[in-house]
């Protein structure tokens, strides 16, 4: 990484940074150096792990296909998760090449496949920008305008950072809510390629039944490789394009890990709230969760419904409904964890013992005796309005052709615009990806699949009460009932329109709004009627986030008062660092898991039917014990899973899990039912992630796939380590 002579301090101005439970935490970069790494087991020196003035395994670490991978040769090879690499093997299957069903195998570079849509971001460097974005807001604005000065500052920022560093990603994440801003710059690599996935019964062995679960049998891994120009430039994809060499590529420890092993983990997870308030968990708990949980099933029953019977409508959903069934299973443990824990309850004493401190002296009565009353304010108006947003949200993201129609509607009215006044999907730096996307989302539309969809998010809206109507729909309703008038509108859109057509859709995209206008679309019409209500939403959510902003930074100040200490930001895909042990758990009564699962687990499991439908060729190498250098050193058993105590969310998948020498010995994909609360609370008793053990990848790439050459390409030789 590029780095400048000051160190750029992630550390926010107030140098809010968490004292915490012995291992909790999702370190940022600037602190791995202030923690005491070696006293808790690590062997290698933390300047290894990161250093800001030269290469260090940080350089090794990426971002891919929405989750962490790690650059495992001099050739661009990313080892990532199956689950990562799913929506790029769904996009180059077929029914007579069926890439999710039977796997995909590159024998060599020219085999290689384009992963269609996928990026691969590398961290270059990063600055605190706080000053810089809290210079555009001051007392005299009201809510909305202060959330809009805060975006149009970032922007502003964003745009001069990859004008002086032409090629570069420039993005700046808000550290605490309306407190810290962190500029971070990143190199993205474009020509991203498919080099071995392995079938379904394997990668996603299990399927949802197993999901969020342990004991796990998965084989959750793939290699993707990074390509880039001749001239070692980021570019498209391009036949003439060579690998990508890496500063840095992270070594595997074939011989894996044990139980109390040292480990840890560096990537970029997503989002938690470990800092938000009761009134957020109420409302996620009682409105938020429920409401897409069961919306998410009821989609994912109808897309198995309408695809059992045809492979190739299948495979459209396939991605997709992946996707909302790990949501849906994510949500419904985090409902259960915030019943068991209590969470909610908890937080409501401990919000009542700081009212209590900040009332006991006249001077924080005056500057903080409101915050959370104020906070609580904003949360019973989204109660308020909750179903009619809710279904706001949902019509546009789960209808495709509405989502075309407003592509097109609000798309060309956006690209009229200067380009740092647009929305940001219609930005010049995000142009593309969003064509990218709106290709895919063309690619796997399948009508009556999402006319269901549409008219029961139609339907539910006829609902709502007289005071919560959405005006577009109701002008819908002029035959006798709503099912009548609404289905007279679907028979009549999905008839009329061509916006499913990947060629015109595009092509519409870059007309006038003029133009657009003749075209008498049906659904850009409905998107044109519906434009009013999404505008006074949007300025609704800025009015609310700026609220928030204010309000949460009054917080954090008043809360380190009170607590006499620091706080970790919350996760926000931002790389960072966390570590612990190898270690089992217990999650009931006279109950303990061991941490480590084996072949023999998958072989008990396996019923012939999906998805415990193992490979006979899998079967066959386990019952020969043909298991070479991969075994465990105390049993004849190839592991499969490993389970440990570090503190991970949603990003870190695919992300290795290191041991002391800063080895792969495996790569993380899941977290156990019972952790999927890390995102509101960690804890020793529970919190506990999922990795896929480095032996089973490299036993099932080496044995099963029969691709030796990956091997050879890891430096992984036949009973030697690396």
């Amino acid at each position: 990484m590029q780095r400048r002579s000051l160190v750029l301090l992630l550390a926010l101005s107030a140098c809010l940074l968490i004292a915490a439970a012995p291992d909790e935490g999702m370190y940022p970069i600037s602190e791995i150096l202030k923690l005491d790494l070696r006293a808790k087991g690590l062997k290698i020196d933390p300047k290894e792990i990161y250093n800001p003035e030269g290469v260090s395994l940080i350089d090794g670490i990426v971002q891919v296909g929405g989750c962490t991978g790690s650059f495992v040769s001099a050739q661009g090879l990313i080892l990532t998760n199956h689950h990562c690499a799913y929506g790029a093997t769904q996009a180059a299957s077929t029914t007579e090449h069926d890439y999710i069903k039977n796997g995909f195998l590159a024998r060599n570079g020219g085999e290689e496949i384009p992963a269609k849509g996928y990026t691969v971001r590398i961290t270059d460097s990063y600055r605190d920008v706080s000053a810089e974005v809290l210079s555009a807001v001051n007392d005299t604005m009201d809510l909305a305008e202060r959330s809009k000065a805060i975006e149009m500052k970032i922007k502003a920022i964003v745009a001069a950072t990859e004008e002086e560093q032409p090629g570069k990603r420039a993005e700046v994440s808000e550290m605490f809510i309306g407190k810290s801003y962190v500029l971070f710059v990143y190199t993205n690599l474009k020509d991203v390629r498919l080099v071995y996935v392995p079938p379904r019964s394997i990668g996603e062995f299990g399927g949802e039944e197993d999901n969020w679960v342990w004991p796990r049998h998965t084989g959750d891994f793939s290699f993707l490789r990074a390509y880039v120009a001749p001239d070692g430039s980021p570019a498209e994809y391009s036949p003439s394009n060579v690998p990508y060499s890496p500063r840095k590529f992270l070594k595997v420890a074939p011989q894996g890990a044990n139980e109390e092993d040292f480990v840890f983990i560096l990537g970029y997870p997503g989002s938690t709230f470990r800092h938000r308030t009761s009134h957020y968990l109420a409302f996620e708990k009682e409105v938020r969760m429920p409401f897409v949980a069961d919306w998410n099933a009821w989609q994912i029953a109808t897309m198995q419904e309408l695809g059992k019977h045809d492979r190739s409508v299948a495979l459209k959903h396939a991605s997709r409904s992946k996707s909302l069934a790990n949501v849906m299973k994510n949500y419904r443990g985090k409902l259960q964890g915030l019943r068991r824990l209590e969470l909610v309850e908890k937080k409501r004493l401990e919000e009542q013992a700081l009212q209590n401190y900040i009332d006991g002296d006249p001077v924080r009565q005056k500057t903080y005796g409101s915050v959370l009353a104020e906070i609580d304010k904003v949360y019973q108006e989204m109660r308020s309005q909750a179903e009619r947003e809710l279904i706001l949200t949902n019509l546009q993201s789960s209808s495709t052709m509405l989502r075309f129609g407003n592509a097109i509607y609000e798309g060309t009215q956006e690209l009229q615009k200067p380009d740092l006044e647009r929305q940001s999907a219609y930005m010049e730096r995000n142009l593309n990806a969003t064509k990218q996307s709106l290709k895919q989302a063309a690619q796997n539309y399948y009508e009556p699949t999402d006319r269901t969809f549409l008219r029961e998010l139609l339907l539910r809206a006829a609902q709502l009460p007289e005071d919560q109507k959405i005006p577009a729909v109701a002008a819908l309703l002029k035959e006798s009932t709503p099912e009548k008038s609404i289905e007279k509108f679907l028979n009549s859109a999905y008839a009329k329109s061509k916006l499913y057509e990947e060629a015109f859709l595009l092509e519409t995209l870059a007309q006038k709004p003029e133009q657009v206008a003749k075209l008498k679309d049906p659904f850009v019409e409905f998107a044109r009627t519906l434009h009013p209500t999404y505008k006074a939403l949007r300025e609704t959510q800025r009015r609310r986030d700026g609220a928030l902003n204010k309000l949460y930074a009054q917080l954090a100040d008043i809360k380190q008062l009170f607590m006499a200490t620091d706080f970790i930001p919350d996760a926000n895909r931002t790389l960072r660092l966390t570590f612990g042990r190898v270690r089992g758990y217990r999650p009931a009564d006279a109950v303990y898991y061991h941490p480590v699962t084996t072949l023999k687990g998958v072989i008990e499991k396996t019923t012939g039917a999906e998805p415990f439908d193992t490979p006979q060729k899998l079967v066959e190498l386990y019952h020969a014990k043909d298991f070479g250098q991969f075994k465990l050193p105390q049993a004849n058993e190839v592991p499969v899973a490993l389970l440990y105590n570090l503190d991970t969310t949603g990003g870190n998948s695919g992300s290795a899990v290191l041991n002391a020498n800063g080895e792969i010995v495996g790569v993380n994909f899941d977290r156990a039912f019972e952790a999927t609360i890390n995102d509101y609370a960690w804890s020793e008793d529970y919190s506990r992630s999922i990795a896929v053990d480095i032996r089973y990848v490299l036993w099932v790439t080496q044995k099963f796939a029969g691709a030796q050459y990956l091997l050879d390409e890891m430096n992984v030789r036949s009973g030697v380590e690396n």
